[in-house]
């Protein structure tokens, strides 16, 4: 359950909004294949894919939504700007089958919740725009958590450009999305996932307390289509480590991280009532 609520919001994050306002069921269930290939965490010289059940669930209501935003209460939205929460995750790690952290402690999977000020830069109309430029600013809490036991471990902030475009030269059918900006996290949260405590560390793994601050930046590129009954969207993330706080840590074998995922589904159920969104 845990694992399943972490890769949906992070698929959903991953994937671009419709960038022209049109008339849309309030609500749309479906269910589908997700494919993805992630890295053990950032910075792990190991990845590996993944094949999920991906249950495909959209509501456009006046305040609360679950879009490619993630799971959203809406608190504020005007012509420009935007206040809501939003939620993101991501898979459990068992440290038994990564080099690295053989030995340690495995990473929980981790759910983050907090608030997002949405600010439009541009756009080239109010009304059925092919794109949009935004600022986004998400702060979230993060939890870990196994299902029997929950810990908090921090805090992350992505301040990022993102760009919406609906792209001529793929007949303006497909929604393409790019994000860019670099993370910043707490002292905790870093040391969850780069600390090595003394009685863990090795010759080959020294002891490591990680600090709080740049955690590299994130640059996203993603695509989806509605094709009648079906829903299809990807995406591609690249993460760059270089001068991260925990840099140094032994636990982080490379200074980049790669990750990519693609998800279908068959849309089987929808609402009567229709309403105006841009998603």
């Amino acid at each position: 359950m845990t694992r399943t609520l972490a890769v949906v919001s992070l698929v959903l994050a991953a994937l671009p909004a419709r960038v022209g306002a049109e008339m849309r069921p309030l609500w749309e269930v479906g269910i589908g294949p997700v494919g993805l290939y992630l890295p053990d965490y950032r910075g792990s010289d190991q990845s590996r894919g993944y094949l999920y059940p991906f249950p495909y669930f959209a509501y456009r209501g006046e305040f609360f939504r679950v879009d490619r935003e993630g799971i959203r209460g809406i608190f504020f939205e005007s012509d420009r700007v935007e206040l809501d929460v939003s939620l993101y995750g991501t898979p459990p790690v068992d440290s038994k089958d990564n080099t690295a952290r053989q030995g340690m402690p495995d990473l929980d999977a981790t759910i983050e919740v907090g608030p997002v000020l949405d600010i439009v830069l541009a756009r080239d109309r109010k009304i059925d725009y092919n794109y949009r430029l935004r600022l986004r600013l998400p702060v979230r809490g993060v939890i870990a958590t196994d299902l029997s036991s929950a810990q908090f471990i921090g805090w992350t902030f992505y301040p990022h450009l993102n760009l919406d475009v609906r792209p001529e030269f793929l007949g303006g059918r497909w929604n393409v999305g790019f994000n860019a900006g670099p993370l910043f996290a707490s002292r905790k949260y870093h040391e969850y996932f780069y600390g090595v405590p003394a009685q863990f560390a090795t010759p080959e793994r020294p002891a490591f307390t990680a600090s709080g601050g740049y955690s590299g930046a994130t640059f996203l590129t993603s695509l989806s289509r509605r094709i009648g009954s079906f829903w299809v969207g990807a995406y591609a993330r690249y993460d760059a480590l270089q001068g991260a706080v925990f840099e140094d840590s032994p636990l982080v074998k490379r200074n980049s991280s790669f990750a990519a995922g693609l998800a279908i589904a068959w849309v089987f159920a929808e609402s009567d009532r229709k309403v105006e969104t841009p998603d």
